[in-house]
């Protein structure tokens, strides 16, 4: 409840210079969720009303490559504290596009695997206009702030953002392998994508940032950061 959902490219549009005085970060994995719903199912924000429901899994990792505690044997199931939502991570989401006078139905669960590398998020939303996967791709390609990548394992697109990115960081908001993506009855949109864990959520808080700094320019500012966000991994 403190300050406005803030994630970037997502409602840029609401910013009110005089009016917004804090803006709230949403998490790694609330990025990832809302970049894909505004992705393939708004078209990329060309149709907002496209999407019937979505149900979301977020597969989280046990801890960060340079945390020593916090490791876990097994996968480990979180809980739904929230009845209408599930976990934080659609409640979240729902407060991001209500910005944008959306009341979008969503529900998320999420699960803690014994991995270091990255968050995986599995989705499945219905949409009302027919669809599939090749229109898919072409949303995904149009998007800059939105990875493709042909790789299977986690493992392989984190070594990619070790060797290429930011201080090892992808500043993509997401990271979408196209063979997972699944198109069914035209209407069904089903697949995973990769969570650039810090990166995206640092790529917002820059944006934020410089937003109240130069509000009149801040998009051009952040031109400098473009080529840390890849259109393919």
């Amino acid at each position: 409840g403190f300050g406005k959902p803030y994630a970037r490219g997502i409602n840029d549009d609401t910013l009110r210079i005089g009016e917004d005085r804090f803006l709230q970060v949403v998490s790694c994995n609330t990025h990832n969720i809302s970049v894909i719903i505004r992705t393939l199912a708004m078209y990329n924000g060309e149709r907002p009303e496209n999407l019937a429901e979505g149900r979301f899994l977020c597969m989280r990792r046990a801890n960060d490559i340079s945390q020593d505690s916090s490791f876990i044997a097994s996968p480990q199931a979180g809980c739904h504290e929230d009845p209408n939502f599930g976990t934080h991570h659609a409640r979240d989401a729902w407060h991001l596009f209500k910005t944008l006078s959306l009341d979008l139905n969503l529900f998320s669960s999420a699960i803690k695997l014994n991995t270091q590398y990255m968050h995986t998020l599995w989705f499945h939303m219905k949409v009302k206009d027919p669809t599939s996967v090749e229109a898919l791709v072409r949303y995904i390609e149009a998007n800059r702030r939105v990875a493709v990548t042909y790789k299977k394992s986690s493992n392989s697109v984190f070594s990619f953002g070790r060797d290429h990115g930011h201080y090892g960081r992808i500043l993509s908001q997401a990271v979408v392998p196209v063979r997972a993506l699944n198109v069914r009855n035209e209407r069904e949109v089903t697949g995973f994508c990769y969570t650039p864990q810090d990166g995206n959520s640092i790529l917002s808080s820059v944006a934020a940032t410089t937003w109240f700094l130069c509000p009149e320019d801040y998009d051009r500012r952040l031109d400098c950061l473009r080529k840390f966000m890849f259109q393919e991994v």
